[in-house]
């Protein structure tokens, strides 16, 4: 990861709730944007939009969520409406001032149930690869049978098991609480992204683990709803940041374009 000379960046604990949260800061200055990683990622799986963020001028916040990276579990399940909640605390006590989100994966969810729940802290939201019920989910996935299978874990633990602060032992916890949150959630009516006022990007990849129409259903519910699909898969934002970073900062900047002609 490359970064401007001079810039600030720091990663730390911070008391949010009473709980524990590690957090990533980039940047000095600027509207903030709230980076929200995927279900067994970190603060790590945006390093190749970090930079590009921050050259852009904002000012980069990267929390890790309950039982992910360096941030400890908490007793009981894992949940998209509990992850909810507490990214709400943190904006409220941390983050403190309206923000842009861009979550991915389970962070997507996450934004969304928050842009729901309290749409006056969000300020324009960008949600990527994800489904939010089961009629937009791609059935048999590659990823869902890989996260089902017993090589997952090796894989997975490879990046939890040197950062937990609940130790290498946990894993088979957080993974089970995982399991049972991807295999029953989310369920959202459609109909409830109404609510969500802040103007939304939905991109995802034409391979993802989203189906294009629910995506494109998903942009329709939204009042201020737009699609972008890329070529790609899950890991879109991985495999092509030079599409995909500056389609973030044009759209957090200025919002997707209107119509070419007025209609009379």
């Amino acid at each position: 990861m490359s970064y401007a000379v001079g810039e600030a960046r720091r990663s730390e604990y911070v008391t949010v709730g009473g709980r524990h949260v590690w957090h990533e800061v980039h940047g000095s200055a600027g509207t903030v944007v709230v980076l929200l990683h995927g279900g067994f990622a970190g603060a790590p799986s945006w390093d190749a939009q970090v930079p590009a963020l921050v050259e852009a001028g904002f000012h980069v916040y990267v929390p890790e969520r309950r039982g992910h990276g360096h941030t400890p579990d908490v007793a009981g399940p894992i949940t998209y409406a509990a992850m909810a909640h507490e990214t709400i605390e943190y904006l409220e006590e941390i983050v403190r001032t309206p923000a842009h989100l861009i979550g991915w994966s389970d962070g997507a969810v996450v934004a969304m149930i928050v842009a729901m729940r309290r749409p006056e802290l969000v300020e324009r939201m960008v949600v990527i690869g994800q489904f939010y019920n089961r009629d937009g989910r791609l059935p048999d996935s590659a990823l869902d049978r890989m996260l089902h299978s017993p090589e997952s874990t090796a894989y997975l633990r490879a990046a939890y098991d040197p950062v937990s602060p609940d130790g290498p032992e946990h894993f088979p916890v957080v993974y089970e609480k995982m399991l049972a949150m991807i295999d029953s959630e989310p369920e959202i009516a459609l109909p409830e992204l109404r609510r969500v006022t802040a103007p939304t990007l939905v991109l995802q990849g034409d391979r993802d683990e989203v189906t294009l129409e629910h995506g494109a259903a998903v942009a329709a519910a939204l009042s201020g709803g737009r699609l972008a699909v890329l070529p790609g898969s899950h890991a879109l934002p991985i495999e092509l940041p030079d599409v995909v970073n500056p389609l973030l900062v044009t759209f957090l900047h200025r919002g997707a374009p209107g119509p070419l002609l007025n209609s009379q």
